[in-house]
């Protein structure tokens, strides 16, 4: 990187439209059955009731209740994206109506949060390492900017910037201020958010304060806990690594603790940055990305394997079957590396994006929109399946204003062009240069990867076009109206075509997709001797009902198969569209063991046909045993 500066800007996701058999219906799905069927959760639960301050809970309450608040702030986030995309008069009015019914529990000095204004009172701001007070304001000024943008309306942009005012006035530097920082980041990124929308540049230095102060000595952890009457060593995690809190950000070499606090941080960080110009937070960040991609992420993007903490461990700890690898956290990975991919436009930020999008993520939704996974397993025995709903709902409603909002993602521009980071049948309007430049994709990605790049100008303008090159495709071809062009790609990954585009010019850019054997490092333990199957971004696995109930772990292939000889098929039809590989396998033949549990012979092998699903739509169909990681025979 040589600028802490962003040097790319993305291109919002209302400029976007899909047209193609991937993302269009996802979208759509999202919009008439996701959004719905949370909000009716969110009722059910008393999510959405809380805010007219009459409820009544224990003490201590739960703590999935405590920052409830959360859901339906991320609910109305996605459903203000839907709406900015896809206007609807009836869901406009849910939102306001829930937009007015949180305004009416504001506190005269602009306070805003349920369960300490009803239920602990006394204990508002007492506990910042544990109860999501700052998550939870964090994730409403995330909401209220949506809103803000979708309709025009201010009233919930207002409200949050009362409550941001309350917040700046209690927490900061000066003499009488706390110095404190939530122990589950976001509201760091809310803050530069609620900054651009607004003006008030109070609000991006509160952000930076907080990101600033933490893992500050005398930690605020501690003491705060002693003034709660709390041993701070008595903390559950025993390390402020768990809240990314244990040294400063600026010190830390390693992605460590809670995966999801991790990823938010960071791309607070990577915000903060660019509006500071700050080469340590960037270098920091960049670090941190280092080890996470080279040592302690999945293969689909998942981050985080353990239940315990729900996230890190050490180093090449990637067991398959007890994979955590949280939705949240592989759309916090996302979020994070879409900001530094705008620093110098470099494609190992969008290789990890799309890792993360088109398998961990996705994985996280059903296709029919209304079941969820939380964790996302490589290897499941038949006992993990997505369901409706869960006691800490906080999955749902981030995938959806992910999907919502998945345009995002999509374009940049710069000072000298346009920039293509991932490809998906569209059509968007991109200002460039002053001017209107319309961009047409024409692509059946990530099933194949031919793409058709059609541009509209109402008069000739020169720019370049930085077309990603992604870091699984070997081989490509280009040409500009039929004429073939030889370049190559640059440092960065892209490849850069300078021009004088003109309406009607038209690219074809053909990127080769074999299907691949993959392998982890030798250092990870757990997935020695096995190999995945991978084809273009996707990553695919197998499941049990298309191999007649085999224990899939009895299965085994050669890596020279799966790229000689294994087959890909698009089918339209079947899992909602989608690329399957078939081809040859062995699996144990047990029928002459007996019941002897050990004996002083191999097992029998034989052949059996093996069909290979993208892992995004695991689960799907008939329940059973599912495997990304294989045994190589």
């Amino acid at each position: 990187m040589t600028s802490a500066k962003k040097q790319l800007t993305p291109v919002p996701f209302t400029a976007v439209r899909f047209e193609d058999a991937f993302w269009a219906p996802r979208i759509e799905v999202n919009r008439k059955v996701t959004l719905p069927h949370i909000y009716k959760k969110l009722e059910e639960t008393g999510r959405i009731s809380a805010y007219d301050l009459n409820f009544q809970r224990p003490v201590p309450s739960p703590i999935v209740l405590i920052f409830g608040d959360s859901d339906p702030a991320k609910w109305l986030e996605a459903a203000s994206y839907s709406l900015a995309t896809h206007p609807d008069p009836e869901l406009e009015a849910i939102v306001d109506r829930v937009a007015d019914k949180v305004i009416s529990a504001q506190q005269p000095d602009g306070y805003l949060n349920t369960h300490f204004t009803v239920t602990q009172p006394e204990m508002r701001w007492k506990n910042l390492r544990d109860w999501h007070e700052m998550y939870c304001a964090g994730h409403w000024m995330e909401g209220a900017v949506a809103h803000y943008e979708a309709t025009g309306k201010r009233k919930l942009l207002d409200a949050f910037a009362r409550n941001a005012d309350h917040i700046a006035k209690e927490f900061g530097p000066n003499p009488g201020q706390r110095r404190g920082y939530c122990g589950h980041p976001e509201i760091e990124l809310a803050l530069v958010r609620l900054y651009h929308a607004t003006g008030n540049r109070a609000y991006l230095d509160l952000s930076k304060f907080f990101v600033d102060e933490r893992g500050a000595r005398p930690h605020y952890y501690d003491l705060e806990a002693r003034e709660r009457g709390e041993a701070p060593a008595k903390f559950w995690a025993k390390t402020y690594d768990y809240c990314q809190a244990e040294v400063p950000v600026r010190e830390q070499s390693k992605v460590v603790g809670h995966a999801v606090r991790a990823v938010y941080l960071l791309t607070a960080m990577a915000d903060l940055a660019d509006e500071y110009n700050d080469e340590s937070l960037l270098k920091a960040a960049d670090r941190q990305w280092d080890n996470l991609v080279t040592r302690r992420m999945y293969l689909t993007g998942g981050i985080g394997p353990s239940q315990h903490n729900e996230g890190f461990t050490e180093d090449y700890d990637l067991p398959d079957e007890t994979a955590y690898a949280e939705t949240c956290a592989t759309i916090g990975l996302v979020n994070w590396n879409h900001r530094m991919l705008q620093f110098a436009g470099e494609s190992r930020f969008v290789d990890a994006m799309e890792r993360g999008i088109y398998n961990g993520l996705l994985s996280g939704v059903s296709l029919e929109g209304s079941n969820f996974l939380y964790v996302n397993p490589l290897s499941s025995s038949g006992n993990r399946h997505r369901v409706p709903w869960f006691e800490c709902p906080c999955c749902p409603p981030n995938v959806a204003r992910t999907v919502a909002s998945a345009g995002k993602y999509l374009y940049s521009t710069s000072a000298d062009g346009l920039w293509l980071h991932l490809y998906a049948g569209n059509s968007a309007e991109i200002k460039l240069g002053g001017q209107s430049v319309k961009v047409k994709q024409e692509t059946l990605y990530p099933w194949d990867g031919a793409v058709k790049l059609s541009f509209g100008l109402a008069q000739p303008q020169t720019f370049t076009l930085h077309l990603r090159v992604p870091g699984w495709c070997k081989s490509f071809s280009l040409s500009v109206n039929g004429a073939a062009q030889d370049v190559q790609p640059g440092a960065g990954g892209y490849l850069a075509i300078t021009r004088a585009w003109q309406d009607g010019d038209v690219v074809t850019y053909t990127m080769d997709m074999p299907i691949e054997a993959v392998w982890a490092n030798p250092q990870v333990r757990l997935l020695e001797g096995r190999v995945a199957i991978q084809r273009g971004p996707i990553v695919y696995c197998l499941e049990g009902v298309d191999h007649g109930g085999i224990l899939l772990d009895q299965i085994s292939v050669k890596a020279s198969d799966i790229t000689s000889s294994f087959k890909v098929e698009y089918k339209p039809d079947f899992l909602g569209g989608a690329a399957v590989i078939t081809g040859q396998g062995r699996v144990i033949d047990g029928s002459s063991w007996g019941d002897a549990l050990y004996q002083a012979k191999a097992p029998a092998e034989k052949d059996i046909q093996l069909t290979a699903i993208p892992y995004c739509v695991w689960d799907n169909r008939e329940p059973g045993e599912m495997r990304v990681w294989l045994r190589q025979g």
